[in-house]
């Protein structure tokens, strides 16, 4: 989906109740109609509030059958549980839905995938594809010709310079820094690699790979 077609659905489920999706259920009340409902749901025996800001906090396994249609995303950190609660929520017909906070800066020609959410103060330049269920959380900037790949997050205050490539399940720590590749040979950051909070990468990042530091390099 390019941003541009992206559509709200007139129900939406965020699941989790942490933090992040209380910054998402924020996300979604400044975009959606008064009249677009959103639900909050946890896995059973997971520790949740009774209520989020308002919303009850309801159990998924109670609402499954009741989700056909349903738009939702998965409001959770780790990038293999956001992975499992996608393939069950797909199962049931509920339907993974695009966040972009209103805030958000971007040019017509990026591509983003289902389940991912922009959130607030981040700036998309062009030629960038996003993967599915990819959170880009505050303040971060994503330059040209750059490939997020499934279920990756990148912290708040990410930069991103032009021709890098992120695996999927990546995880970039919050203020990190990934300097530019070129096009014949982009900066590569492996699949579920681990940026450092406030490294600088220079160098591509092997899977698997914790990296920090300035330059950053590979940790035990």
């Amino acid at each position: 989906m390019s941003a541009k077609e992206k559509t709200d659905p007139p129900e939406l489920l965020i699941v989790g109740a942490g933090g992040h999706a209380r910054e998402l259920l924020w996300l979604a009340r400044r975009i959606f109609a008064p009249d677009q409902r959103i639900r909050v749901a946890v896995e059973s025996g997971w520790a949740a509030p009774s209520d989020l800001h308002g919303v009850a906090v309801e159990s998924l396994d109670l609402i499954e059958a009741e989700l056909r249609g349903v738009g939702y995303i998965v409001a959770v950190g780790h990038s293999a549980s956001r992975a499992a609660i996608a393939t069950r929520l797909d199962a049931a017909g509920a339907l993974a839905t695009v966040l972009i906070d209103p805030s958000v800066q971007h040019s017509p020609h990026i591509r983003i995938g289902p389940g991912s959410v922009i959130c607030a103060a981040s700036v998309l330049t062009c030629d960038i594809e996003i993967g599915r269920h990819v959170h880009v959380n505050a303040g971060c900037l994503i330059h040209h010709d750059c490939r997020i790949g499934d279920f990756a997050t990148l912290s708040p205050g990410v930069r991103i310079a032009g021709h890098v490539e992120i695996s999927a399940h990546a995880f970039i720590g919050i203020g990190a820094t990934l300097i530019n590749g070129s096009a014949d040979k982009p900066l590569k950051i492996g699949q579920g690699a681990i940026v450092g909070a406030g490294a600088c990468v220079t160098r591509e990042v092997p899977a698997a790979a914790l990296v920090a530091g300035v330059p950053a390099v590979i940790k035990d």
